[in-house]
């Protein structure tokens, strides 16, 4: 790896899981701005990463390049890294199912999988990263002093991939059939009903599916694609995906909030029973 710098780590691309991340890693931080959004270049800006411009000079300056991306765009992201020959050690930390994870290893010498745990890293113990690998421990280090919690896997390419995979079935899983309930509950105009019987034998799902909504409404954009790996994750060891497919849905379902801030419970259950296709009065 003559031609990087040894000790810079290259980040594809910045959003407030990447950049968070990025900000305390060790050493030598840069991104490449070319074409990003004014939104990327201030969170990368606040990351204090360093831009070199293209693609071409990320993976010349860099011996570790994480990237840290929508799931849908992971595999397009690795082959624009290995077109350009590189050398080093690239580290896919998105929510991809195992078999991506391993498809993406083949186009490396050198290759982690990742997985992120939790929201984008305030303090310790908010957020793991899981690396499995040859190289996770060489890259771990690079998080050594800092509040995110690096946990390396055994069992190499694939394997950090499916400890995030299984998590987030769990967690936006079970968020969107809340979610769905609640949509259900209205339609039938009994959501009063189901909220007494909550209070009286599952009290914490009132204030669940509130949290449940609010962290859907802005992000959901984001977790169908994820469901979706967790779908083909499922599948591709002969169990039912339907789960993951039916909550790709909800959340496709939820894309018109993309970003904002203010939606309500209220708010997601009625886009959730809009008939597909038609367009909101917002």
């Amino acid at each position: 790896m003559s031609q990087q710098t040894m000790n810079c780590t290259g980040f594809l691309h910045p959003g407030a899981m990447g950049a968070s991340v990025a900000a305390i890693c060790a050493g030598e931080r840069v991104w490449c701005g070319e074409g990003r959004s004014s939104a990327t270049r201030r969170r990368a800006d606040g990351a204090g990463l360093t831009d070199v411009g293209g693609l071409d000079a990320l993976v010349k300056r860099s011996d570790v390049i994480v990237a840290v991306c929508p799931p849908s765009s992971a595999l397009d992201v690795a082959r624009a890294v290995a077109a350009r020959g590189y050398q080093g050690v690239y580290v896919d930390a998105n929510a991809i199912a195992p078999a991506t994870a391993r498809l993406i290893d083949e186009l490396f010498e050198h290759f982690v999988d990742g997985g992120i745990v939790g929201p984008p890293v305030r303090s310790a113990g908010s957020t793991r990263l899981y690396l499995s690998g040859d190289a996770a421990a060489p890259v771990a280090a690079r998080w050594a002093d800092g509040p995110l919690e690096v946990r390396i896997v055994e069992g190499g390419a694939g394997a950090a991939s499916a400890v995030k995979m299984c998590f987030a079935a769990w967690t936006k899983g079970t968020s969107a059939m809340l979610l769905a309930i609640r949509a259900l509950a209205t339609a039938e105009r009994v959501d009063e009903a189901l909220l007494g019987e909550w209070a009286t034998s599952l009290p914490h799902l009132i204030a669940q599916s509130d949290v449940a909504a609010a962290t859907a409404a802005p992000k959901g954009w984001r977790f169908t694609g994820e469901m979706l790996e967790i779908a083909a994750s499922f599948e591709a060891h002969g169990l039912p995906g339907g789960f993951g497919h039916a909550a790709a849905e909800i959340y496709d379902r939820l894309a018109e909030f993309k970003d904002t801030t203010d939606a309500t419970l209220t708010d997601v259950v009625a886009a959730l029973n809009r008939p597909v296709g038609r367009t909101p009065s917002r």
